[in-house]
């Protein structure tokens, strides 16, 4: 019996220490899937890889969702503007029209003489006040402004030192800018600038003047046309136009 058992453990020996020579299985606990460390060092650098991406990814959509917002805020600011602009014109256009009519209304009509030879009309020379509101109606009520810049040009030829001047020389200004003419327009612009110090419409020609440097692609104008607004008239509508073009002003 001996001898059986002392056999058998014999026997045994070479298959327990193959046994025992052999590593164990790795098991992932988390997954319950066997595999060795080089497997689970991969599965680690794809779940890693994968987390990066999608960070990217996300920086991605944040990025681009910033810059919808900053279009819109952009497009915002120059629907403002836009509208400003609009609200200045309207104003101007009144205040232009009583100025139009208390001159009328202040100056006597005069007594007809049926003596007196009739003017021919051809060679009717009008006066400083209908000379101005004929290239003012040109643009209000007829709509011709091609033919507006030549009239409101005679005018201020003819006036120089008309109280209609600033007003005249700031609407040629602006249908020669309307029109692409940037170097007559900037012409005009200044006029008004340096020769009406306390004109209504100076701050809005500085305006024009540095819209007009930043088409001609000169910022350095743009800016200081632009800071001289807020500089000398810091609560006018002018000066916030100013400082949003300032704003958008990419250095």
């Amino acid at each position: 019996m001996k001898i059986r058992l002392i056999a058998a453990a014999t026997l045994l020996l070479p298959i327990c220490a193959v046994t025992a020579a052999t590593p164990a299985p790795v098991q992932d606990l988390g997954t319950g899937v066997v595999g060795s460390d080089s497997d689970r060092i991969a599965r680690l650098e794809r779940i890693i890889k994968a987390r990066q991406q999608a960070e990217i990814d996300m920086q991605q959509r944040l990025d681009a969702l910033q810059q919808e917002v900053l279009d819109l805020r952009g497009s915002t600011e120059q629907q403002n503007y836009q509208i400003n602009q609009m609200l200045q014109r309207q104003r101007q256009l009144y205040e232009e029209i009583g100025k139009l009519s208390n001159q009328q209304t202040s100056t006597p009509a005069p007594v007809a003489n049926s003596n007196a030879p009739q003017p021919v009309s051809s060679g009717v020379s009008l006066s400083e006040t209908d000379s101005y509101q004929h290239a003012v109606d040109l643009v209000l009520k007829e709509r011709q402004y091609d033919a507006a810049i030549p009239a409101f040009k005679d005018f201020i030829s003819q006036y120089p030192n008309s109280g209609f001047a600033d007003n005249a020389n700031y609407w040629l200004g602006q249908l020669l800018y309307n029109k692409g003419d940037y170097a007559q327009a900037k012409t005009a612009f200044e006029n008004v600038v340096n020769n009406f110090k306390a004109s209504g419409k100076r701050a809005d020609s500085l305006v024009k003047l540095g819209l007009i440097a930043e088409k001609s692609n000169d910022k350095a104008a743009a800016k200081s046309r632009y800071q001289q607004v807020v500089n000398e008239y810091a609560n006018s509508a002018a000066a916030s136009i100013a400082k949003q073009q300032l704003a958008a002003i990419k250095p």
